[in-house]
C-alpha cells in the first residue's frame, strides 16, 4: 500500500505519542478543525492541551513547558499565525540556550497554507521561511517538501532536544505520489 504525506505525519505524531515526555499544544489539537488536527486523532487526549487564539501565549506556554523537560509539540496551521508569536519565538525560544546554557524542547509545526484546492486569501497562505531563518539564530527550520523524510525527521529531532520548526504543506496531505 502507497503511504500518503499525511500518513508520514500521522505515523511521526503517534512515535512522539508513544513518548511519556511529550505533550500537543495548539488550537484545534484537542478538538479537531483544521489539516494539521486529522494528523493527531489517535494522540491521547490527557497528551493535549487545547489553546484558543492567542499564538503568542501559546509560544511562550511551549517555551516554558519545554523548560521542565517535556518535549513540546505546538502548532502553528499557518505561517501567518507565528507572526503573532515572533516575540516568544525570537526573543525567548532561540536565546533561551545563551541565556540558561540548555535548550526548551520544543517542535513547532508549521502549515504553509495552500493555494490549491481552496485559495485561503493573502493573509493565510504566506511562506515566512526565509525571513525567519534571518531572525533565528539557533532555531532550525526544516520544509518537508516530501513525504521522504518526515519521520526520520519528527525522530531526530525528538532525539536532538532542542528547538526546531518544521513546515509542511497541507495540500500534499492526501497526495500518494509527493
Amino acid at each position: 500500500m502507497k503511504t500518503t504525506y499525511k500518513d508520514e505525519l500521522i505515523k511521526s505524531m503517534n512515535y512522539l505519542a508513544e513518548k511519556p515526555d511529550t505533550i500537543f499544544v495548539g488550537q484545534q489539537t484537542a478538538y479537531p478543525g483544521n489539516p494539521m488536527s486529522t494528523t493527531i486523532l489517535d494522540v491521547p487526549m490527557e497528551k493535549m492541551i487545547e489553546t484558543p487564539v492567542f499564538e503568542e501565549v501559546q509560544m511562550g506556554m511551549s517555551v516554558g513547558l519545554g523548560m521542565t523537560n517535556m518535549c513540546v509539540v505546538t502548532f502553528y496551521p499557518r505561517w501567518d499565525f507565528v507572526i503573532c508569536a515572533a516575540n516568544q519565538l525570537i526573543n525567548h525560544l532561540d536565546k533561551f540556550k545563551h541565556m540558561t546554557g540548555y535548550d526548551s524542547h520544543v517542535i513547532i509545526r508549521v502549515g504553509k497554507g495552500s493555494d490549491d484546492p481552496l485559495d485561503p486569501g493573502v493573509q493565510h497562505k504566506a511562506d515566512y521561511t526565509e525571513e525567519f531563518k534571518g531572525m533565528l539564530d539557533d532555531i532550525e527550520i526544516i520544509n518537508l517538501y516530501d513525504k521522504s523524510n518526515i519521520y526520520e525527521t519528527y525522530k531526530k529531532a525528538y532525539n536532538d532536544k532542542k528547538p526546531i520548526i518544521l513546515v509542511e504543506y497541507p495540500e500534499k496531505y492526501n497526495d500518494w505520489r509527493i
